[in-house]
């Protein structure tokens, strides 16, 4: 065994050490302000989230919101749009996933799971951008009473999802919860 054969750190190593630690510390300052920049500014944070009253709405009508550059529809459902919605049998969807940021990413599309939730089941909102081509449908339109995208004829029903055309999923429905009877923050 000669005296190279040795397993304990000499001088030379904890310079190698020492010398990489610094070019990673280096490394890593000279990286911050790139990577700093590409954070979202306090105006862009500001639009993250917003709140909708919707005090006016009697059943039956519709609001339409800008979120984050896109249209939200909120819409207060009659009886009969609610119970035509839950008379829908999943077998009968094109998309049977509940697309609700609120719910596990594969909670059917059951009319509860695409409501706004407990007691709140006349609520209905929905981020208004056709999945096929990013069209903006018209509402209570076409055969289902729901949404119409007139540019490939997309249709969807009373809780969004969508029922003929190419578009391939429902409406998404965004992160939402109600802050008091009558109004909704969305974000």
């Amino acid at each position: 065994m000669s005296a190279h054969d040795t397993t304990e750190p000499t001088r030379r190593d904890f310079l190698y050490i020492a010398t990489g630690m610094a070019g990673v510390v280096g490394a890593g300052a000279f990286a911050w302000p790139f990577i700093d920049q590409m954070r979202p500014d306090a105006s862009t944070l500001a639009v993250s989230s917003i709140e909708v009253d919707v005090s006016a709405l009697t059943p039956g009508m519709s609001l339409t919101v800008k979120w984050r550059g896109k249209p939200v529809f909120i819409r207060n459902r009659t009886p009969k749009e609610i119970e035509d919605a839950k008379n829908v049998q999943l077998s009968q969807l094109k998309d049977p996933i509940a697309r609700n940021a609120n719910l596990p990413s594969d909670a059917q599309a059951t009319d509860a799971d695409r409501g706004a939730g407990k007691g709140k089941e006349n609520w209905l909102v929905m981020i208004g951008v056709c999945t096929h081509l990013g069209c903006i449908p018209l509402g209570q339109q076409g055969d289902f009473g729901g949404w119409f995208c007139p540019c490939h004829g997309s249709q969807y029903d009373t809780a969004g999802r969508i029922r003929s055309g190419p578009a391939p999923e429902n409406l998404p429905v965004p992160p939402l919860s109600f802050i008091s009877d009558t109004v909704i923050k969305i974000g």
